[in-house]
């Protein structure tokens, strides 16, 4: 949800916002706590010694690397479909817009463009409060007739009846054209791949990753960083806390990263920036009808929901 600046290699060693290291550090101090007892304990606990040594460990690592590195490909993969498909709703409402403006003129075909233009506006809009179940209206009313919000209150898909109501206005000002069927058809495609897209994005949103490959990752890291100290604290001694600390980390972070980008609709900071999208939508829609066109959101900048 943050659109980020560039950052240069000093800052970003201390970067704190939308860094997945303020969501781990109660695991962080956790293990701190654990490897300093470790060291106090000379690796006992209860008077009893753990018999760890390091060798067991780089073999149990290479099993936790794999199982990392499948549930951070996958969670990735459908980042990257997401992304992917809010790239085409761009491609889609433009040419609609384009098309509708060349092909059905105001004044022959009696259309309004900019209100199928409020109406693509307020399709993406409501795409993204559903993605993210909140509240669309507060956008949806810069946009929509009182009337049409009332008609939409209460609906389950409010993008798709908004898609219906777009088509339906295509419709009718494609019957009065010469050369209608034609006409409608290359109309009608793009509202299928608007459709499309919405389809895409509610497949993302209702296929999580199966629950098991995450209980899998997050007991074996969690395993594997609380018996490490206890293989550690008799070869390196005094550096247990900080190295076992900071292969923590990694392991915490990697798992922190894994699960919020596996859900690009979610509202972490490292999902993805969907009012900046929207935002872009936006403007380049009002761009093509001359409409006064709102200020992107600026890098940096943390766009809340109303």
């Amino acid at each position: 949800m943050i659109v980020r600046p560039t950052s240069n290699w000093l800052r970003m060693l201390f970067i704190w916002n939308g860094s997945v290291l303020q969501s781990i550090v109660p695991q962080l101090l956790l293990m701190l706590l654990v490897s300093s007892l470790a060291l106090l304990t000379g690796g006992r606990i209860f008077g009893v010694k753990i018999p760890l040594d390091t060798a067991p460990f780089p073999l149990v690592g290479v099993s936790l690397a794999i199982f990392l590195a499948f549930r951070n490909n996958a969670s990735y993969a459908r980042f990257v479909d997401a992304r992917r498909i809010w790239g085409q709703l761009l491609i889609s409402t433009r040419a609609l817009t384009s098309q509708t403006i060349s092909y059905l003129p105001a004044k022959q075909a009696a259309f309004d463009h900019r209100l199928l233009v409020r109406r693509l506006i307020a399709f993406v809009y409501a795409l993204n409060h559903q993605l993210r179940q909140t509240d669309p209206r507060h956008d949806l009313m810069r946009y929509l007739e009182p009337q049409e919000l009332q008609r939409l209150q209460g609906l389950s898909y409010v993008p798709i009846a908004l898609l219906d109501t777009v088509r339906r206005m295509l419709a009718e000002a494609g019957q009065r054209q010469p050369g209608q069927a034609k006409l409608l058809w290359m109309l009608d495609a793009q509202v299928n791949d608007l459709a499309a897209a919405v389809s895409g994005c509610e497949r993302i949103s209702n296929t999580p990753i199966p629950y098991p490959y995450g209980v899998l990752v997050h007991r074996t890291v969690y395993m594997y960083c609380f018996l490490l100290p206890f293989g550690l604290v008799d070869a390196i001694g005094f550096a247990t806390p900080l190295i076992s600390v900071f292969v923590a980390y990694t392991l915490f972070a990697l798992e922190a990263i894994a699960q919020q980008v596996a859900e690009p609709f979610g509202l972490a900071p490292n999902c993805l920036a969907l009012n900046a999208m929207t935002r872009n939508i936006e403007r380049s829609l009002l761009e093509m009808c001359g409409e006064v066109v709102p200020q992107a959101i600026q890098p940096g900048e943390r766009y809340e929901i109303n």
